[in-house]
């Protein structure tokens, strides 16, 4: 994956006028999730040193809580982030610290379709995550050949791997495609990264076109004439 780089400030006064403040200033909430995993006293709190923005959500009952982080960034400098057909690991650089990270997800205004809130996941080197990455056909498919139309049904699927062996697009060969078939998510195979769409699901295909059933009426109807003429 391409690398994008962020800049960020811990944001300490949270709820949701303060947030509704940012946003007139052209800045947008954002909550970093996936940090370190600590364990909580009996009472379910966590005791240890948190830095601006960060506070302990609880997880499962085992006395455990996960770190998460409070931050704000400026609309400009996620705007490609956002916008962009790429796919970006976040260099994510706050506090004196930077931290890997990809976007988890995004919250938009239902009318203005303003950005309100930005989630994004830590990543490590050894913990996989799952995103979804851009689909790219190749090739000349056989059944486009004999007259069909190629489709693509997924922009993009989910991939889960480690976020070094991810791609930037997943790259399918339509070569021997003929008319009728499809590739779906379960016939995709590739080494470090496993798809985990629904398995079932179509990616891509070649369907009939009214040239293509008309060019096969004709040859039907051609080997009948023949037939008859032989008879």
């Amino acid at each position: 994956m391409k690398t994008f780089q962020l800049n960020a400030e811990a944001r300490t006064d949270l709820g949701k006028k303060a947030a509704k403040a940012l946003r007139k200033e052209n800045k947008i909430p954002v909550v970093l999730n996936g940090g370190k995993l600590v364990d909580l006293d009996k009472d379910g709190k966590y005791n240890g040193k948190l830095l601006a923005g960060e506070k302990v959500i609880p997880v499962g009952r085992d006395g455990k809580g996960i770190i998460t982080t409070d931050l704000v960034v400026n609309f400009s400098d996620v705007r490609k982030l956002i916008y962009s057909t790429d796919v970006y690991v976040i260099d994510l650089t706050y506090d004196g610290q930077t931290r890997k990270a990809v976007l988890k997800d995004l919250q938009f205004h239902p009318v203005s379709d303003a950005v309100l809130h930005i989630d994004l996941l830590e990543v490590t080197e050894d913990k996989p995550v799952v995103v979804q990455i851009p689909v790219h056909l190749e090739g000349h498919a056989v059944g486009v050949k004999a007259g069909g139309k190629l489709y693509l049904s997924m922009k993009k699927v989910k991939v889960k791997g480690l976020y070094k062996d991810i791609p930037e697009t997943i790259i399918l060969n339509v070569d021997n495609l003929e008319i009728g078939k499809t590739i779906k998510v379960r016939d995709c195979k590739f080494d470090n990264i496993e798809l985990v769409s629904a398995q079932d699901l179509v990616i891509a295909g070649v369907r009939t076109t009214r040239a293509a059933a008309n060019a096969v009426v004709e040859g039907e109807e051609g080997e009948g004439e023949g037939e008859a003429a032989a008879e």
